[in-house]
């Protein structure tokens, strides 16, 4: 796969040029306004990485979403590139689908399949609704993570080479009318070659999502995508929102989720509204899978196929260390074997101090806050 992104060329014809070779479709920009009705605000449907996403509805009635550039974005089109070569290249159930672009004069916008339950974030801010809660029933619930899980797999796993999200979280999770998980914004993306086991990179994401290695440090693995992927459970299992920036004083939803598993009440995070019709044992091993996920040593954290049985399969668990630490040089979790199973009692929790980023803490080494790009 050509390394599109890295080209420094901005004009329109050495953009379509280098996108020629990708297939892709061309949409002119009169279609994208007339189908959006001039980006009506009514149509506006959230913010992406490095611009505004509106519905629109082409003449033959197929809906889809744009996601319009901003003009002043520089790194804009490094995203826009890179969401291109990762998406016409990486086709799965559990990845949105990149119907097109548009590349017409300043214009930069990138049409997608549309998502008519729109994302997880926006599902889990409904949950107070009255209606909120009768949408994501844990049957719901179970089929985003695993979903979720074999879209991950697949790019970590299956794609060639490896693709790293770098942003795993709710709002870049879509959910179509069926409610199946679509991964989106592939903006951040980094391809990871088999011969790399890691990339020293600057930090960009979203702070309650990001893993201790890559927060601290700048480096980057698949498993900051696992991390990721451990909190977006934690989410789901509790209908708790992770806030985008944490301070000292935030109850972190890994730190409280920890908590209750070293004190054996780890169903007292499930979301009251679900807890009564939910499979007890199911939802303890989900929330055991977040907690392998968010581990202080990346080399403790189940990959993503490890995960997609961990998940599938009642009889498959993750070892959890139990030692404190306040450093990431910890000593890492052995796996256990598919099919093994533990005892709740025969797991060990390893207190992942590390893993609890704060905007007060984050200068380390050659890492500082105004490094830490929001999303």
């Amino acid at each position: 796969m050509a390394m599109i992104k890295r080209c420094l060329c901005r004009s329109e014809e050495d953009i379509k040029g280098l996108l020629r070779t990708k297939s892709i479709q061309f949409f002119s920009y009169k279609q994208i306004k007339r189908a959006t009705n001039n980006f009506e605000r009514t149509n506006k449907l959230g913010r992406g990485g490095f611009g505004t996403v509106y519905k629109g509805i082409f003449v033959d009635g197929t809906a889809f979403a744009a996601k319009v550039l901003s003009s002043e974005s520089k790194q804009g089109i490094e995203e826009f590139l890179t969401e291109i070569e990762s998406l016409t290249e990486a086709k799965h159930a559990n990845l949105v689908r990149l119907l097109g672009c548009c590349v017409q004069k300043q214009n930069r916008v990138l049409v997608y399949e549309y998502a008519e339950n729109n994302s997880l974030d926006h599902a889990l801010k409904a949950l107070g609704s009255p209606s909120g809660a009768a949408n994501l029933p844990w049957s719901v619930r179970s089929d985003i993570c695993i979903g979720t899980a074999r879209g991950l797999s697949f790019l970590h796993e299956e794609h060639e080479p490896s693709i790293v999200h770098r942003d795993i979280k709710a709002s870049n999770v879509l959910l179509d009318r069926n409610f199946v998980p679509k991964i989106a914004d592939f903006g951040l993306a980094k391809l990871f070659p088999d011969n790399i086991t890691h990339i020293s990179t600057r930090v960009v994401g979203t702070t309650g999502y990001l893993a201790p290695e890559y927060f601290v440090h700048g480096q980057l693995t698949k498993k900051a995508d696992v991390y990721s992927f451990g909190v977006l459970v934690l989410e789901i299992i509790s209908g708790q929102r992770v806030p985008q920036t944490i301070g000292p004083s935030d109850t972190f939803l890994v730190r409280q989720a920890w908590l209750l598993y070293q004190e054996d009440r780890l169903l007292e995070m499930v979301d009251a509204s679900i807890k009564d019709d939910c499979p007890e044992a199911e939802v303890l091993r989900y929330a055991k899978v977040g907690l392998a996920c968010t581990q202080a040593a990346p080399a403790g954290r189940p990959t993503m196929s490890q995960v997609v049985k961990m998940l599938s399969w009642p009889d498959t668990f993750w070892k959890l260390e139990t030692r404190p630490t306040d450093h990431l040089g910890c000593a890492e979790a052995e796996p256990v074997c598919p099919g093994v199973s533990l005892s709740a009692g025969s797991l060990r929790a390893r207190w992942p101090t590390a893993a609890i980023p704060t905007t007060s803490s984050a200068n380390s080494g050659s890492v500082t806050c105004s490094e830490i790009v929001p999303r």
